[in-house]
């Protein structure tokens, strides 16, 4: 099922199952392919817990969706942290390496990840990198959802 070859540079995998990354042979980086076989923190976080922040983007160009939730402490650390991804397996392996990443940062630790970090740690190629871009949309996005949900609460009701 699997060739491994340092032709190109170490630790590359050939992956030859056509339905994982699109038809045909393609390079792709074992975390690539473990992070999208094995994929940490799948699921849902109740979006009405006053500590959980909610972030869902989308790129129009290929189509894929990502829902990524945070839950938050009361000082200010991501304690959890569940994804959702409707796309290839690039944008599920950045979700699932996102969401691992994030855990137990700080929010403003959280919120200066850049999408370089998660497609060099990937070995994503150039036509991929919108993947990791869609990773770190919706890590800011989560935290803006959060930050909304905390001021709501601290203002007082006009009622």
């Amino acid at each position: 099922m699997f060739k491994y070859t340092s032709i190109i540079r170490p630790r590359i995998t050939t992956i030859t199952k056509g339905s994982l990354f699109g038809s045909g042979r393609a390079l792709y980086h074992e975390k690539v392919h473990d992070h999208y076989e094995n994929p940490r923190n799948v699921g849902t976080l109740d979006k009405n817990d006053p500590n959980v922040g909610t972030g869902l983007v989308g790129a129009p160009a290929c189509g894929d969706v990502m829902r990524l939730q945070i839950r938050v402490d009361d000082d200010g650390k991501i304690v959890d942290a569940k994804f959702k991804t409707f796309g290839c397996g690039s944008a599920i392996a950045s979700s699932s390496y996102a969401s691992e990443m994030i855990k137990g940062l700080q929010l403003n630790d959280a919120k200066n990840i850049k999408n370089t970090i998660i497609a060099k740690e990937l070995s994503l190629p150039p036509v991929k990198l919108h993947c990791s871009m869609l990773a770190e949309d919706a890590i800011k996005s989560a935290i803006e959802d959060y930050k909304r949900k905390r001021a709501a609460r601290a203002t007082p009701s006009a009622n």
